[in-house]
């Protein structure tokens, strides 16, 4: 028996891109953002956001995943009732520079990933370079030296709809970090640096006209909405990766 919407399935991979971000996000406000270092208490209303967040997304009956995501987002309300109450001092918010970085580089890692996915569209040959840098490194199991890397036909849009819910996600978390580490980001003279990525990733949200994701080849005829999507998560990660080592210095 398929689930509800399985041959239609744009929407679910959007949704899946956002709650991506939300799991990272709520993984580093539970164990960074609301403590103030790593031997102090966890607060209980984050571990229960946390935990409902990674229940199973294609969960659509006995219990539905939209349930079990909405005692998460119950429990971030609890939060933040607690965190605004200035009469409670049980819910924190440390608004850190190395808190910022921890979780930007949880966003690097995720931006990486898709920009990889999003590139393989066309296929390309890449050399292992998992261990350059270090001679003295080595690896569990032995890869080849030279790879083929192709996302599968079938998987184009899922890809490109998890990217663009992603990259959806995290205009909205950067804004708000815009607000919430004003004065972190005022002091490193950063507050620009961050407003650029916004202004890189918003592009990803340009309407898109073709009934289908289309998947031309190099400088071929037909458009590549892929390595276009790539092209934008590419210029954010690397701004983003300029940010957080701005954040690194003194």
């Amino acid at each position: 028996m398929s689930p509800p919407g399985s041959l239609m399935d744009n929407i679910p991979n959007w949704e899946f891109g956002v709650l991506v971000q939300l799991r990272d996000m709520a993984r580093t406000l539970r164990n960074n953002l609301s403590r103030s270092q790593s031997q102090s208490q966890e607060d209980a209303d984050l571990v229960t956001a946390e935990n409902q967040f990674y229940f199973d997304n294609e969960k659509w009956i006995f219990p539905e995943s939209e349930s079990e995501y909405q005692k998460a987002i119950t429990a971030l309300s609890d939060y933040l009732l607690r965190l605004g109450d200035e009469r409670q001092s049980s819910a924190q918010f440390y608004a850190r520079a190395d808190n910022l970085r921890i979780w930007l580089s949880e966003v690097e890692t995720r931006l990486g990933n898709i920009s990889q996915k999003l590139s393989a569209s066309v296929g390309k040959r890449q050399l292992d370079t998992a261990l350059a840098g270090d001679s003295s490194a080595n690896q569990s199991t032995v890869t080849e030296k030279e790879l083929e890397l192709k996302t599968p036909w079938s998987e184009l849009d899922d890809v490109f709809y998890q990217a663009r819910g992603t990259t959806w996600a995290l205009i909205h978390l950067l804004s708000a970090v815009e607000i919430d580490f004003a004065d972190v980001l005022a002091k490193k003279n950063a507050t620009v640096s961050l407003q650029q990525i916004i202004r890189e990733l918003e592009p990803t949200q340009d309407a898109l006209w073709s009934p289908v994701i289309l998947n031309g080849s190099g400088l071929g005829i037909l458009a590549n909405h892929s390595l276009v999507m790539a092209s934008h998560v590419s210029r954010a990660n690397a701004a983003l990766i300029g940010l957080r080592r701005l954040l690194e210095q003194g």
